[in-house]
């Protein structure tokens, strides 16, 4: 699991990349929070563009991520979001509760 980050006009944005499964979930939260932390950003945007494989820890991690946004007033919204990742997140119904975007052309 690789993440990076980018900050521009007051948000951020967080690319992870490779799988994100219980192995790999608390480092990804904890840089995320990280992140949150160090740029309070009024929006973050996560972006899964190059997340191959979800379990039902990338849940928590996108629960939690929106949970400490809403605790420095802000939202998150989850982009670019490939097959995979995107059968775990509606089979949760995450999409009552954050913004989603599935990956056009896939």
């Amino acid at each position: 699991m690789n993440i990076t980050a980018q900050t521009a006009s007051g948000g951020l944005t967080v690319f992870l990349e490779g799988e994100l499964d219980h192995h790999a979930a608390k480092r990804a939260m904890r840089a995320i929070e990280e992140q949150i932390d160090l740029e309070l950003p009024r929006r973050c945007r996560l972006d899964l563009r190059d997340l191959r494989f979800m379990d039902s820890s990338g849940i928590a991690v996108i629960l939690k991520t929106k949970r400490r946004m809403e605790e420095i007033g802000g939202d998150v919204t989850v982009v670019n979001i490939r097959p995979q990742p995107e059968k775990v997140i509606r089979a949760a119904g995450l999409e009552r509760l954050i913004r989603i975007t599935a990956l056009k052309g896939e």
